[in-house]
């Protein structure tokens, strides 16, 4: 399988933008005003529902983070337009609002990494089920069930994981993870229903 890196041209421009918004806010004051808080949410500040996948915990984890989501976004907008960009509204309030109502021991959330995950798992699978053969999408598919399995036995509460946040009171967010998952398997399902929609 051959893979190259997008040029700035090729990046669709809602990637780019969340892109570069994440970049400015990184090298800003904004975190505070922007991340996912539990208390701040349940005051009225709503916005950090979105808002907060846009806030990273140091430079590793914005790279990390920003880093697979355009190449993400590069992938998945040529092939599936509407479904990339439904994503990008849809799967950040999803997330965030799991995170609310499964998990009132996370306080604070940031990063791209569930909508990542989500959008991931959605690319993997529908590349797998266009060829059956093919090895790389079946282990893309394991290392994302072996990662999620990590984090459940030894992730969640010990820092930002392999991944060393700035911020010793933040956690790896295991419910947004697995709420990722349930995005991506919902924009599959709702892909499979356009497709058979349109063939008959």
């Amino acid at each position: 399988m051959k893979f190259r890196l997008p040029t700035a041209r090729e990046i669709p421009p809602a990637f780019l933008a969340v892109g570069l918004a994440t970049l400015v806010i990184q090298c800003g004051d904004w975190r505070d005003a922007l991340i996912y808080d539990r208390v701040a949410v349940a005051h009225g500040k709503w916005w950090r529902l979105w808002t907060g996948h846009l806030i990273h915990f140091g430079w590793p984890h914005y790279v990390a983070d920003a880093g697979l989501f355009i190449i993400l976004g590069y992938l998945i907008e040529r092939a599936h337009p509407l479904f990339s960009r439904l994503a990008l509204g849809v799967f950040p309030l999803a997330i965030s609002a799991a995170l609310y109502a499964f998990d009132p021991a996370t306080l604070r959330y940031g990063g791209l990494s569930a909508l990542n995950l989500g959008l991931l798992l959605f690319y993997a699978a529908h590349g797998w089920r266009k060829n059956w053969t093919d090895w790389f999408w079946p282990a893309v598919l394991i290392i994302y069930v072996a990662e999620l399995v990590l984090e459940v036995k030894v992730g969640h509460g010990s820092g930002g994981g392999m991944i060393q946040f700035d911020d010793p009171t933040v956690h790896v967010a295991t419910t947004a993870h697995f709420a990722g998952v349930a995005c991506g398997l919902a924009m599959l399902v709702a892909e499979r229903v356009q497709s058979r929609s349109k063939a008959n």
